[in-house]
């Protein structure tokens, strides 16, 4: 126990000074016998092991649900939580405003009610009854563990109340018989406490204890009112006491009417990262820097779904856990997902030891997996991310009656309320609105569906180009079972996408596009991936085409339109998925020089930047993208060019960037008719692109994948292939 050791030594010091104030009342027992040279020691060594007591027991942490198989100690890992009013948790908002919200923000949050959060430690000083409220997994018992050792540590700690925490697991109270009292009278006799009944009393009668209430919800039903009735009555008669309750918010009925109710805050950025940083400190770490490592992979566009899975404290354990493994998350995305779901279905209640809820000795795992399978499912093709109380019920209702082994007589509001409390797969946002408590686990579950139905072809047909679908896509990708593994979905991707050249708008520009791309990349001498070729030639066409349209917008003081830029944007991550063009600087060394600023090569067209040209044609030139055009021409021409001052009229400018274009369009042997594109075709070829990069991301995220058919795919990718 090396690691408590200063915290024990700081921690029997404050206790003493506190006990030596508690004890000495006159008339008491305890008082009288404190002089005793007996007595002395054996209380000393008492307060030595109630501190380490406390230590040991709530000062290390160890979730064997998650792969933690060793214990680490809170104060290491502790990562400060914010808690919410729960007034500001806009508990009467309506399904449809909630998705309305979230349609409006940028992240992939479904909770609410992230305005006006406070420091969790700073309101537990502040409060002197304070009720924690929040789902399975974000924090509550650590939160309570945590305030308990500040305030063990007296005026080193940052609890400001000299006060002895005493932390009661609440799954105790499993008889009509026990009192609260007993309860903390009991904490201190293991300890070796002298007369420790009386000095339990004593301290409550002089208001110097901390009571940390852990888990209302892990109440049996049958005691919970019993349980409650001790506590209100604990607080009613000792009220100069400070007590911090937690409970899930499910499960939550009221009846604390001194108390203040807050929520955790879900955990933000800045919190993933330094749990990040507290979970990998070993030296060794230290040295490789793990932590950055996983949190910028965390943080690529890629890991979103994994990074929303991070706001809950118990599922970061549970992904730095697995980084710490491999260091790395696995590429097939579902495989982590469904360990999450898994985690909160049965290994944390488990781990828990929660009483559970009759109805789970009827609705099995498996059934109850395939009814949230169904309910995500089928809220998801509606586009349903919020759903109120009355129709989950229903589907709830229908899904017991249309199957044959499902107990038919169980109450649906029964179970949607089991399923909430007890495991927090499902949560209520707001009154009777619900959702599931993560968008990842929506999107697994819908994928889970998909495959256990077989619905492969509907998913192609009814969604490829439909961005809102792209991670159910990567997931069944991972959960495709069998010899073949994801063959059958890239088939009827790639079938689908050459449908998308069939519409009459690809005739006129798109096609030809894809044409001149196939011939100017076709045989060139590059490193590079003839589709990772393609792409390129397909992102400089749209970029140059997208610098002429401001132009001519700016010339005509008209609006610049944006699908322009979506659409290059689109055709350069292909190029990014295909061969790691910018994925990582290590990957540039095989096609450009070390000196060579890659990045500023392919930015985005801006006026007068003519050095940005020049890199763009020395990439050309070294990368060696196209066939028969030599660039070194290019580069002379450029060289030659001497850009405008500030100074000069807005005439010449225009001038001057006409002339880049032309001499680009001129050296590409592209004619600018063919990428003048109308608001539809614009849209269309942004599909295209985009069904062709989710093909790459599905490529990346399969289990099997047979290599000769994805050569075949690969290599007929942005071509026309007798599309005429």
């Amino acid at each position: 126990m090396t690691g408590f050791e200063p915290l024990i030594a700081i921690g029997t010091s404050a206790l003493t000074a506190l006990v030596t104030e508690i004890v000495k009342t006159k008339g008491s027992k305890l008082a009288e016998q404190l002089d005793h040279d007996i007595l002395k020691p054996k209380l000393k060594e008492a307060i030595r092991q109630y501190v380490l007591n406390y230590e040991k027991r709530h000062g290390e942490l160890k979730v064997a649900c998650v792969r933690m198989d060793n214990p680490m100690r809170l104060e290491d890992l502790y990562t400060a939580v914010q808690v919410l009013d729960r007034s500001e948790l806009r508990y009467f908002e309506s399904a449809e405003s909630l998705q309305s919200l979230f349609r409006q923000g940028e992240q992939r949050r479904l909770g609410r009610g992230q305005d006006g959060k406070q420091s969790g430690l700073m309101v537990a000083n502040q409060t002197q009854y304070l009720m924690v409220l929040g789902g399975p997994g974000v924090g509550k018992s650590t939160f309570l563990r945590k305030v308990g050792l500040e305030a063990l540590k007296g005026k080193q700690g940052t609890f400001d109340h000299a006060c002895i925490p005493v932390f009661l697991a609440l799954q105790r109270f499993n008889s009509q018989e026990i009192k609260v009292e007993s309860l903390i009278a009991r904490e201190f006799e293991i300890c070796g406490f002298p007369e420790s009944e009386e000095f339990a009393l004593a301290a409550l009668e002089k208001g110097k204890l901390l009571i940390l209430l852990d888990g209302l919800d892990e109440v049996p039903l049958e005691h919970l009112d019993h349980a409650i009735t001790q506590i209100q009555d604990l607080v009613d008669r000792y009220s100069r006491n400070r007590f911090i309750a937690s409970c899930r918010v499910a499960a939550y009925k009221g009846g604390f009417p001194r108390f203040k109710d807050v929520a955790m805050a879900a955990f933000e950025d800045e919190q993933i990262e330094q749990f990040i940083r507290n979970w990998f400190r070993a030296p060794k770490d230290e040295e490789t820097q793990t932590a950055d490592q996983c949190w910028e992979l965390l943080k690529r566009p890629e890991y979103a779904a994994a990074k929303e899975l991070a706001q809950t404290p118990l599922l970061l354990t549970l992904l730095c856990a697995v980084y710490d493994e491999s260091m790395d998350f696995p590429k097939n995305r579902s495989t982590l997902y469904g360990e999450a779901l898994d985690v909160l279905l049965r290994k944390w209640a488990s781990e828990k030891r929660i009483q559970h809820n009759p109805i789970y000795q009827e609705l099995s795992l498996e059934l109850e997996h395939e009814l949230l399978a169904d309910i995500a499912f089928d809220s998801f093709v509606e586009d349903e991310l919020f759903f109120n109380k009355r129709s989950i019920a229903d589907k709830i209702r229908e899904f017991l009656v249309n199957n044959l082994n499902a107990p038919k007589h169980l109450d649906s509001e029964k179970i949607l309320e089991a399923i909430e409390v007890q495991q927090g797969i499902l949560v209520e946002r707001a009154r009777d609105a619900y959702s599931f408590s993560h968008l990842t686990f929506q999107e697994y579950l819908t994928a889970q569906y998909i495959v256990d139905n077989q619905q492969i072809e509907e998913l192609v047909t009814n969604h490829l180009t439909d961005q809102r679908w792209k991670e159910v896509f990567l997931l069944v990708t991972g959960l495709m079972p069998g010899r073949k593994g994801a063959d059958e979905l890239l088939v009827l991707m790639e079938k689908q996408v050459r449908t998308l050249l069939q519409n009459p708008l690809a005739a006129q520009r798109i096609i030809p596009l894809l044409k001149w791309v196939e011939q100017a990349t076709n045989g060139s001498e590059g490193d590079y991936k003839p589709a990772a070729k393609r792409s390129v030639a397909v992102y400089l066409a749209l970029d140059y085409a997208l610098a002429r349209a401001r132009d001519l917008a700016r010339a005509r003081n008209l609006d610049l339109v944006l699908d322009y830029a979506r659409a290059r944007d689109l055709a350069l991550d292909l190029a990014l998925d295909l061969d790691r063009v910018l994925d990582r600087v290590l990957d540039l060394a095989r096609a450009l020089d070390r000196d060579l600023a890659f990045d500023r090569a392919l930015n985005r067209a801006r006026d007068l930047d003519r050095d940005r040209d020049l890199d763009r044609a020395r990439f050309c030139e070294q990368a060696k993208i196209f066939h028969s055009i030599d660039f070194t021409q290019v580069i002379f021409k450029l060289e030659a060019l001497t850009p405008p001052d500030d100074n000069q009229p807005p005439k010449v400018r225009r001038a001057f960037v006409e002339q880049i274009q032309k001499l680009w369009f001129d050296t590409l042997q592209l004619d600018p008719a063919i990428v003048e594109f109308s608001e539809e075709e614009s849209q269309l070829l942004a599909d295209y692109l985009y069904a062709n990069e989710l093909m790459v991301r599905c490529k990346e995220a399969a289990v099997r994948l047979s290599p000769e058919l994805w050569a075949g795919i690969e290599a007929r990718m942005l071509t026309v292939g007798g599309v005429e």
